[in-house]
């Protein structure tokens, strides 16, 4: 198995897929050590998007498949900072309804997907979910984008 100088591995086994999910989990727990509020101020959200066990059991699920999703997830403050929603025409934030069969949607009210474009890496997705009731912004997953 080969590594990256940050520890992540970069094959396509399944054994690399667990070694980078570690590494996200691992990423994850030094980052909520050091961010004690466990959330950031999103700009184009205006609102806090708060890290909890679900963001972090989804993006390591979901981004340790691509060995550059995993990377991504590096960037988390700077992600969660400066993505951007979607706008229509007027500027009003777009979003979607939750997938109806997807057990971790069924708590949100809304999806927001966002983009953030890291100079040197490219285009991230960062998908939030917003909360039933009290609105919180949860970031759901973090994933890079291909050729995108």
């Amino acid at each position: 198995m080969e590594l990256d100088k940050k520890g992540i591995a970069t094959g396509s086994t399944k054994e690399d897929y667990l070694v980078r999910k570690k590494f996200i989990s691992d990423f994850y727990s030094a980052w909520n050590a050091a961010n004690t509020t466990k959330h950031i101020f999103n700009k184009s959200l205006n609102s806090f998007i708060e890290v909890k066990y679900l963001s972090i059991n989804e993006t390591a699920g979901k981004a340790a498949y691509n060995y550059k999703s995993t990377v991504a997830v590096t960037f988390l403050t700077e992600i969660l900072e400066n993505a951007k929603a979607q706008t229509d025409k007027s500027g009003n934030l777009m979003f979607e309804n939750p997938k109806p069969n997807v057990k971790n949607q069924a708590r949100f009210s809304k999806i927001f997907t966002m983009y953030y474009e890291k100079k040197t890496f490219g285009k991230i997705k960062l998908t939030v979910g917003e909360f039933r009731g009290s609105h919180q912004k949860i970031q759901y997953c973090i994933t890079a984008i291909e050729n995108g």
